[in-house]
């Protein structure tokens, strides 16, 4: 396993850790808790990569994908969040020569290996583990400035590298991603306030109530909820559109809260951009459900045929029309009231008939699915009532 041959010799090093066995179809693994800088300490990233030959031929090395610096960067902010976690377990491999479980204590102790008859066959204290999976964690803990942070550790000892990349594929392609819908469900259980839950608690109460413009429309699960016909939007993409005009960084403002701080009040310069940055502080969640509600019951009433067809080609019920006029909820809102204020479903009918759109032109065939399409429907919008798009 060691990558450098030339390298000097070390001391003799180890780590120990409290570890169990576990036995299943491919072999023993062993189950172990690691402080993080420790795991750091000791493991290697074997990134696949593309290497040529004497003989020209290509061969491909390394079972790992590169690291995603926006993925690490991410992780770096979360692991300094009052509740991070990482529960699942980090995958790594170690040779034999450098493992000995201790059964009766239940101790895995992990060794360099100096004692080798060849240079190439040594393995370095910082080379004891090859990483199958959790690299992006491991990297994102660069960044956290708490005291402990241990890890749940798989260790796979001995096991070749056909097997190592069978593990790889087998955890990175056997798994099921979870519905951003439902993560966004989910939010509902935290007894904290957050932006996350505060639109999730919007969402469900417009898809819940009987005279709400969004009535039985939205796919709570990201899944069609049985019994229901006309869901045509999930959960995920409404409140991913609601909560930019709440918080710039959802993450930080729920942590901040979870720690029993207060969020300053945001200036009229953000205000411009997060309209409802101070209602969702000053906890009138209501309030922001009113403005969305009067909005969409304006887009309602000024297209009502549309708004009751969930045919295909109709663009005004589907994710597309839905992001768009969200877009547009922004310059709206500012040209009827200031920020905090809630403008009457008359206030926003005023701006919607000055829309020369009719039923038929809200089609796809005049706006594509996707982002041109979506951009195109806001400009137009923007240019026939006038209002500032700043």
């Amino acid at each position: 396993m060691a990558r450098v041959a030339d390298l000097p010799d070390e001391d003799p090093k180890n780590v120990s850790f409290p570890c169990i066995a576990a036995e299943q179809p491919i072999g023993s693994i062993f189950v172990g808790v690691i402080p993080w800088a420790t795991l750091r300490d000791i493991t290697y990233f074997d990134f696949r990569r593309l290497v040529k030959e004497e003989n020209g031929l290509d061969t491909y090395l390394g079972i790992q994908r590169q690291l995603k610096p926006k993925r690490v960067e991410e992780l770096r902010q979360y692991v300094n969040l009052r509740d991070a976690s990482f529960p699942t377990g980090i995958i790594i491999a170690v040779d034999e020569a450098c493992a000995d479980y201790d059964e009766k204590k239940m101790q895995m102790t992990l060794s360099n290996h100096m004692d080798a008859t060849s240079a190439e066959d040594r393995i370095f204290f910082r080379d004891i583990a090859r990483v199958i999976d959790g690299q992006h964690r491991i990297a994102g803990l660069e960044g956290f400035s708490g005291e402990t942070f241990d890890l749940p550790v798989i260790i796979l000892v001995g096991m070749d590298l056909a097997d190592q990349g069978h593990v790889f594929a087998t955890v990175n392609l056997a798994q099921t991603k979870v519905s951003p819908s439902l993560a966004y469900d989910l939010y509902d259980l935290a007894k904290s306030r957050s932006p996350q839950k505060t639109c999730h608690n919007i969402v469900v109460a417009l898809d819940q109530h009987e005279k709400s413009p969004f009535y039985k429309r939205v796919k709570r699960l990201g899944v069609r909820t049985q019994d229901r016909l006309n869901e045509t939007l999930t959960q995920a993409t409404f409140v991913r559109a609601l909560i930019q005009y709440i918080s710039d960084d959802p993450m930080l403002d729920r942590d901040q809260l979870k720690r029993g701080l207060k969020l300053p009040l945001a200036s009229k310069e953000q205000l411009d951009r997060l309209i409802f940055r101070n209602m969702f502080i000053q906890e009138k969640d209501l309030g922001v459900m009113d403005v969305v509600w009067n909005f969409f019951a304006a887009v309602r009433d000024r297209w009502p045929d549309s708004w009751s067809n969930f045919g295909r080609g109709n663009v005004l019920v589907r994710t597309s029309g839905f992001r768009s006029f969200m877009r547009f909820l922004r310059p709206a809102y500012l040209h009827l009231v200031e920020p905090g204020k809630i403008p009457s479903i008359e206030d926003f009918s005023v701006l919607m008939r000055k829309v020369t759109l009719a039923e038929t032109d809200l089609v796809v065939e005049r706006y594509k699915p996707g982002s041109s399409g979506e951009a195109a429907l806001y400009n137009d919008l923007v240019m026939q009532t006038e209002v500032d798009d700043r």
